[in-house]
């Protein structure tokens, strides 16, 4: 039985997407499938991305204490919640209800250039300004501490003399597009088997 995704977006959904398109062959809709995109912001295009790829769409109020967004996963029956781009804060219910099944991604390698405020661009920024030689890509389950949950995978992406923020920012986009999709299978595949050992 394939992993429920559910993918939690605020922007444009390129991450949504390379998601989608990752799980759209038949060896891998077998191990995992988004089934539920849903956004804090009702004009999200990742929204329409999911529109367009046949999966249902929920906008949800962020002014709740986080049950109108567990109602929407648990009545999708969702197995691992994963953000994409997701920039409003998780509530501490959903949470716990879903300890060790939501995941995130970040664009630095923490637990540098982390932290509450520390999105898009601004990552970018702070990197240039620091000097250093490497950035990258952390993938992280989730906790109650903004980016500081237990790190999933790390890919490095080099600081180029000439980068900008733009350039860096698009260099790095490209490999979440590559990663995200596979540490999200990897971590469904883990799931699945950490259920069959404890049946």
């Amino acid at each position: 039985m394939p992993s429920r995704l559910a993918v939690l977006a605020s922007g444009r959904g390129s991450n949504l997407q390379a998601i989608i398109d990752h799980f759209d062959n038949l060896a891998r809709e077998r191990i995992a499938k988004v089934v539920l995109v849903a956004s804090n912001r009702a004009d999200s295009p990742a929204l329409i991305r999911a529109a367009t790829a046949s999966i249902d769409i929920a906008h949800f109020d962020t002014t709740d204490d986080g049950s109108m967004l567990l109602e929407l996963l648990r009545k999708s029956r969702i197995d691992l919640v994963v953000l994409a781009g997701y920039l409003k804060r998780i509530p501490p219910k959903v949470i716990r209800e879903y300890a060790g099944r939501i995941i995130n991604i970040h664009p630095a390698l923490l637990p540098a250039f982390g932290g509450e405020g520390m999105y898009g661009a601004r990552v970018h920024e702070a990197v240039i300004a620091s000097g250093t030689k490497e950035t990258g890509v952390t993938v992280h389950l989730l906790d109650d501490e903004y980016d500081r949950g237990p790190i999933v995978a790390q890919w490095r992406v080099p600081v180029e003399p000439s980068d900008t923020a733009d350039s860096l920012a698009a260099r790095v986009l490209n490999v979440e597009h590559v990663v995200y999709p596979r540490v999200v299978e990897m971590v469904a595949i883990l799931q699945q088997l950490e259920a069959m050992t404890s049946a």
